[in-house]
Protein backbone atom coordinates (compact mmCIF):
# COMPACT_ATOMS: atom_id res chain seq x y z
CA UNK A 1 0.00 0.00 0.00
CA UNK A 2 1.06 3.57 -0.58
CA UNK A 3 2.85 5.25 2.07
CA UNK A 4 0.47 8.35 1.83
CA UNK A 5 -2.75 5.53 2.05
CA UNK A 6 -1.46 3.90 4.64
CA UNK A 7 -0.94 7.12 7.13
CA UNK A 8 -4.33 8.49 6.62
CA UNK A 9 -5.84 5.21 6.67
CA UNK A 10 -3.79 3.75 9.84
CA UNK A 11 -4.66 7.44 11.49
CA UNK A 12 -7.98 7.97 10.55
CA UNK A 13 -9.11 4.28 12.17
CA UNK A 14 -6.91 4.90 15.23
CA UNK A 15 -8.60 8.56 16.15
CA UNK A 16 -11.96 7.18 14.70
CA UNK A 17 -11.67 4.20 17.48
CA UNK A 18 -10.25 6.00 20.07
CA UNK A 19 -12.64 9.51 19.24
CA UNK A 20 -15.43 7.61 19.07
CA UNK A 21 -15.88 5.01 21.83
CA UNK A 22 -14.93 8.43 24.33
CA UNK A 23 -17.56 10.03 22.79
CA UNK A 24 -20.04 6.75 23.15
CA UNK A 25 -18.94 6.12 26.46
CA UNK A 26 -19.36 9.95 27.99
CA UNK A 27 -22.15 10.38 26.39
CA UNK A 28 -24.14 6.79 27.52
CA UNK A 29 -22.19 7.91 31.11
CA UNK A 30 -23.74 11.10 31.58
CA UNK A 31 -27.46 11.53 29.51
CA UNK A 32 -28.09 7.76 29.34
CA UNK A 33 -29.49 8.48 25.93
CA UNK A 34 -29.55 6.41 22.38
CA UNK A 35 -30.74 9.50 21.01
CA UNK A 36 -27.61 11.70 22.06
CA UNK A 37 -25.04 8.77 21.95
CA UNK A 38 -26.48 8.54 17.80
CA UNK A 39 -26.57 12.34 17.37
CA UNK A 40 -23.16 12.64 18.73
CA UNK A 41 -21.54 9.40 16.42
CA UNK A 42 -22.67 11.21 13.55
CA UNK A 43 -21.85 14.28 14.39
CA UNK A 44 -18.06 13.10 15.01
CA UNK A 45 -18.26 11.43 11.77
CA UNK A 46 -19.02 14.37 10.33
CA UNK A 47 -17.21 17.46 12.01
CA UNK A 48 -14.04 15.30 13.09
CA UNK A 49 -12.88 13.50 10.23
CA UNK A 50 -13.03 16.80 8.39
CA UNK A 51 -11.07 18.37 11.13
CA UNK A 52 -8.57 15.31 11.12
CA UNK A 53 -8.49 15.36 7.45
CA UNK A 54 -7.62 19.35 7.60
CA UNK A 55 -5.06 18.32 10.16
CA UNK A 56 -2.98 15.53 8.36
CA UNK A 57 -3.62 18.14 4.67
CA UNK A 58 -1.45 20.81 6.61
CA UNK A 59 0.90 18.39 8.06
CA UNK A 60 1.79 17.16 4.92
CA UNK A 61 2.11 20.34 2.71
CA UNK A 62 4.25 21.72 5.98
CA UNK A 63 7.05 19.12 6.01
CA UNK A 64 7.34 19.85 2.43
CA UNK A 65 8.69 16.71 1.07
CA UNK A 66 4.81 15.05 -0.53
CA UNK A 67 3.95 15.94 -3.78
CA UNK A 68 0.04 16.96 -3.99
CA UNK A 69 -1.24 14.31 -5.11
CA UNK A 70 0.37 12.24 -1.81
CA UNK A 71 -0.89 14.88 0.61
CA UNK A 72 -4.45 14.66 -1.50
CA UNK A 73 -4.36 10.96 -0.78
CA UNK A 74 -3.41 11.14 2.95
CA UNK A 75 -5.86 13.76 3.66
CA UNK A 76 -9.22 11.76 1.32
CA UNK A 77 -7.91 8.33 3.32
CA UNK A 78 -7.85 10.04 6.59
CA UNK A 79 -11.59 11.37 6.39
CA UNK A 80 -12.64 7.98 4.66
CA UNK A 81 -11.55 6.09 7.48
CA UNK A 82 -12.40 7.75 10.12
CA UNK A 83 -16.34 9.02 8.62
CA UNK A 84 -16.73 5.34 7.76
CA UNK A 85 -15.39 3.85 11.00
CA UNK A 86 -17.32 5.91 12.88
CA UNK A 87 -20.37 5.22 11.62
CA UNK A 88 -19.54 1.50 12.28
CA UNK A 89 -20.36 2.28 15.70
CA UNK A 90 -23.89 3.49 15.24
CA UNK A 91 -25.22 0.01 13.98
CA UNK A 92 -24.83 -2.11 17.52
CA UNK A 93 -26.33 1.50 19.05
CA UNK A 94 -29.68 1.04 16.90
CA UNK A 95 -29.93 -3.00 16.87
CA UNK A 96 -29.11 -3.14 20.63
CA UNK A 97 -30.07 -1.84 24.34
CA UNK A 98 -27.88 1.48 24.70
CA UNK A 99 -26.08 -0.04 27.53
CA UNK A 100 -25.37 -3.48 25.66
CA UNK A 101 -24.45 -1.27 22.64
CA UNK A 102 -21.65 0.45 24.34
CA UNK A 103 -20.17 -2.79 25.62
CA UNK A 104 -20.43 -4.17 21.89
CA UNK A 105 -18.80 -0.98 20.83
CA UNK A 106 -15.87 -1.33 23.05
CA UNK A 107 -14.81 -4.74 22.20
CA UNK A 108 -15.39 -3.86 18.30
CA UNK A 109 -13.23 -0.69 18.42
CA UNK A 110 -10.67 -2.73 20.81
CA UNK A 111 -10.39 -5.48 18.45
CA UNK A 112 -9.93 -3.38 15.50
CA UNK A 113 -7.61 -1.43 17.12
CA UNK A 114 -5.79 -4.76 17.85
CA UNK A 115 -5.97 -5.71 14.28
CA UNK A 116 -4.52 -2.03 13.00
CA UNK A 117 -1.80 -2.44 14.93
CA UNK A 118 -0.76 -6.17 14.70
CA UNK A 119 -1.24 -5.52 10.29
CA UNK A 120 1.18 -2.13 11.13
CA UNK A 121 3.47 -4.20 12.72
CA UNK A 122 4.12 -6.85 10.57
CA UNK A 123 4.22 -4.21 7.63
CA UNK A 124 7.04 -2.79 9.61
CA UNK A 125 8.34 -6.00 10.58
CA UNK A 126 8.67 -5.45 14.23
CA UNK A 127 7.22 -7.38 17.27
CA UNK A 128 3.13 -6.61 17.33
CA UNK A 129 2.97 -7.63 20.92
CA UNK A 130 4.01 -4.46 22.68
CA UNK A 131 2.38 -2.21 20.00
CA UNK A 132 -0.83 -3.61 20.74
CA UNK A 133 -0.67 -3.08 24.36
CA UNK A 134 0.44 -0.34 24.35
CA UNK A 135 -2.66 0.90 21.93
CA UNK A 136 -5.03 -0.60 23.62
CA UNK A 137 -3.91 0.54 26.55
CA UNK A 138 -4.21 4.40 25.77
CA UNK A 139 -7.76 3.67 24.26
CA UNK A 140 -8.74 1.86 27.62
CA UNK A 141 -7.29 5.37 29.82
CA UNK A 142 -9.59 7.18 26.91
CA UNK A 143 -12.77 5.46 27.73
CA UNK A 144 -12.18 5.46 31.62
CA UNK A 145 -11.37 8.81 31.69
CA UNK A 146 -14.41 9.67 29.72
CA UNK A 147 -17.14 7.60 31.95
CA UNK A 148 -15.72 9.03 34.52
CA UNK A 149 -15.99 12.59 32.86
CA UNK A 150 -19.52 11.74 31.90
CA UNK A 151 -20.75 10.65 35.38
CA UNK A 152 -19.38 14.03 36.94
CA UNK A 153 -21.35 16.09 33.80
CA UNK A 154 -24.22 14.28 35.07
CA UNK A 155 -24.08 14.55 38.59
CA UNK A 156 -23.13 18.53 38.82
CA UNK A 157 -25.15 19.56 35.66
CA UNK A 158 -28.42 17.78 35.61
Amino acid sequence: MKNSLKKGYSFGLTSGIITTLGLIVGLNSSTGSKLVVIGGIITIAIADAMSDALGMHISQESENKHSTKQIWESTASTFIAKFIFALSFIVPVLLLDLRIAVIVSIIWGLFALGVLNYLIAKSEKTSPFNVIIKHIVIAVVVIILTDIAGKYIALYFS
